[in-house]
């Protein structure tokens, strides 16, 4: 359920209208996106906007109940992981491969692709309730 108002229409509309339990995909630049599912691009450059903005921006807007990431995160982009872990304190974090977390983005609602360029930085957000 979304808390207040995001300065980017088609992605405050979409937490809007969310409901219990559906995924909301936070990807750098080169998770591909598959056939069928919503894509909002912020991407203006390199690194514009980061992960972690698009991701602090979407934490103040939706309760989220649970999020899922890649267990290659940690290696591949250690800084990243732990910003990650920092920023759902208290919300649930489960690990998957990367081949099973691409195919878990087809239950998306949407995937909201930043400027982000560190490998695996991606993340799916379960909305909970806010009650």
């Amino acid at each position: 359920m979304k808390k207040t108002a995001l300065l980017h229409g088609e992605l405050s509309h979409l937490i809007a209208t969310m409901g219990h339990g559906d995924a909301l995909v936070i990807a750098d630049a080169g998770l591909p996106v598959p056939a069928g599912t919503r894509c909002i691009d912020l991407a203006v450059a390199r690194g514009v906007p980061s992960f972690e903005q698009v991701l602090d921006a979407v934490l103040a807007e939706l309760q989220v109940e649970h999020a899922v990431h890649a267990s290659e995160l940690q290696a591949r982009s250690p800084a990243l992981a732990t910003a990650l872990r920092a920023r759902l304190d208290g919300i649930p974090l489960s690990q998957v491969d990367h081949p099973t977390f691409k195919e878990l983005t087809r239950s998306a609602r949407a995937i909201v692709r930043t400027g982000e360029f560190s490998p695996y930085a991606n993340v799916i957000l379960h909305a909970g309730v806010v009650f």
